[in-house]
């Protein structure tokens, strides 16, 4: 009997139509194709679009947001080592590269993020064109933000995209610094900024307030989910999601797991016409889905037993274990908080061998493991080997956007209060004056001229710096200089593409 997570037997030829087509192609080169290709035009880039233009809601039960569910608090975020990481990145990079990392905090393009190899929302630096210490730095900032495991488990999602590259013979487009790197804000100890990294399988945004973090959303799959052959070989990811989760809904009385099954199909079967999508397939959290109205389903946690809710926290613990220990532990706790408003739900089927779908659900967080059809691979059926995991902060939450709200009314001047709750506000942005409590590089005062005044709404107010290949783009030297003027209404800006940095 064929071993369900053995990936070999579905290893493409050079012939096989999707590896075909990319075959000579670096990334760009593959993104133009795909926006030219009206198959995926229709099927993501336009929908994107739109939902990339509506105001930042969150992720709702029924379109209303729940009110008092975050809080902000001392969280001991090790956000003194992340100043000073970087601070150090950016004194590495040389002033382009400088310009090109930096949006400012309320920038749109923290909602750009997505989990597609094509490239073509092209903001930030592209890791696979920056020197060796100019990567090394963001990669230092990156393990300050996280935990060991999480930026293990970052790393080697990297690590495996590469893989599958090697696998289909174009490591240009999958390769392991096929990613964006993105920093929002200026690195402080005392003012909110972050970071976003995006790419293939891949995203993270993580906001720090002080010493209080957010990290959501983030996304991490894998296809396959392990690697068999050189340096590498032996890694294998996404196991503890898998197990733990197969291991509470079998942990599940009988009647228990028949409220919990919503569906015993992920193909087909019992499954509605429409809950499958073609690209997303099961999971409802992906790339542009911040406004996505998400009703519960399943059997709420209030009705498992002492044992079932330990196992329930521990399979959240998978998903929320990128945060570090301060911030984690702060997670936990906000996540127990709401542990009898907690819905756990399930398509597919409950053996070892089996493909399935699962979805942990509150007002404070959806984690969500999908098994896959294959992409490059060439299974046709959801399969052990490729999956997709997703966190998302509900309510708001996403991007600290909250949080951002209650920081501003707190530890601001009172006269910005009407708009962070909501009403229009004018973004006039200010000249970048030095902080007191803050100390910035020289070299970073020169290169990051975001300023910032502190009239922040709820919602990023400005599209900064697309490479959307199909008219999203705006040339970075232009949309990165320092803004004197009131920003425009939220639109879809119409610009050339930007062009690719030479070597």
């Amino acid at each position: 009997m064929m071993d369900p997570k053995d990936f070999r037997p579905f290893v493409p030829t050079l012939d096989y139509p999707r590896v075909a087509a990319f075959q000579g192609r670096d990334a760009y080169q593959h993104g133009d194709a795909g926006l030219a290709n009206p198959y995926p035009k229709a099927l993501l880039f336009d929908p994107w679009d739109d939902l990339y233009a509506q105001e930042f809601l969150g992720v709702t039960t029924n379109g209303q947001i729940l009110t008092d569910l975050f809080k902000r608090q001392s969280q001991r975020a090790p956000v003194k080592d992340m100043h000073q990481a970087a601070l150090g990145m950016l004194a590495v990079l040389s002033p382009e590269e400088r310009l090109r990392v930096s949006l400012p905090l309320d920038a749109r393009e923290w909602r750009r993020w997505n989990n597609t190899e094509m490239y073509i929302y092209r903001y930030g630096l592209r890791l696979e064109e920056l020197a060796q210490g100019s990567r090394e730095s963001i990669l230092k900032l990156m393990a300050c933000s996280l935990s060991a495991k999480g930026f293990a488990k970052t790393r080697n999602t990297m690590r495996i995209n590469h893989f599958l590259g090697t696998l289909t013979h174009n490591t240009r487009v999958l390769g392991e610094w096929s990613y964006n790197f993105t920093l929002f804000g200026d690195p402080s100890l005392v003012e909110p900024w972050g970071w976003q990294i995006s790419g293939h399988h891949l995203a993270i945004n993580c906001l720090v307030i002080k010493d209080q973090m957010v990290l959501s959303p983030t996304f991490m799959g894998a296809e396959p989910n392990s690697i068999d052959e050189g340096v590498h070989a032996g890694l294998k990811m996404f196991e503890d999601e898998e197990q733990k989760g197969l291991s509470l809904i079998t942990a599940l009385g009988t009647a228990q797991r028949e409220k919990a099954i919503v569906y015993h199909s992920c193909v087909g079967g019992d499954l509605p016409e429409g809950r499958r999508h073609k690209a997303d397939q099961l999971h409802l959290g992906g790339a542009m889905q911040d406004n996505r109205i998400i009703a519960y389903e399943g059997i709420a946690a209030r009705e498992f037993n002492a044992a079932q809710q330990s196992r329930l926290l521990d399979l959240v613990q998978s998903f929320i274990e990128p945060l570090p220990e301060g911030p984690n532990k702060a997670r936990i706790e906000e996540i127990q908080d709401h542990l009898h408003e907690t819905y756990f739900s399930w398509i597919g089927g409950t053996q070892e061998n089996d493909t399935f779908y699962y979805r942990i659900q509150s007002p404070v967080i959806m984690a969500e493991f999908d098994h896959h059809s294959g992409v490059f691979l060439t299974n046709a059926l959801p399969a052990k080997f490729h999956i997709h995991t997703l966190v998302r902060t509900p309510n708001g939450g996403d991007y600290g956007k909250d949080l951002l709200r209650l920081h501003y009314l707190r530890d601001h001047d009172a006269t910005l209060k009407p708009g962070v709750a909501g009403l229009n506000l004018n973004h006039q942005r200010q000249p970048l004056e030095p902080r007191q409590s803050d100390s910035h590089s020289a070299s970073h005062e020169q290169s990051h001229s975001h300023a910032h005044s502190h009239q922040h709404s709820h919602d990023h107010a400005h599209d900064h710096a697309h490479g959307h290949a199909h008219g999203h783009a705006l040339d970075h030297a232009k949309s990165l200089a320092p803004h004197d003027s009131p920003a425009a209404p939220e639109s879809k800006p119409s610009q050339p593409v930007a062009p690719k940095p030479s070597h």
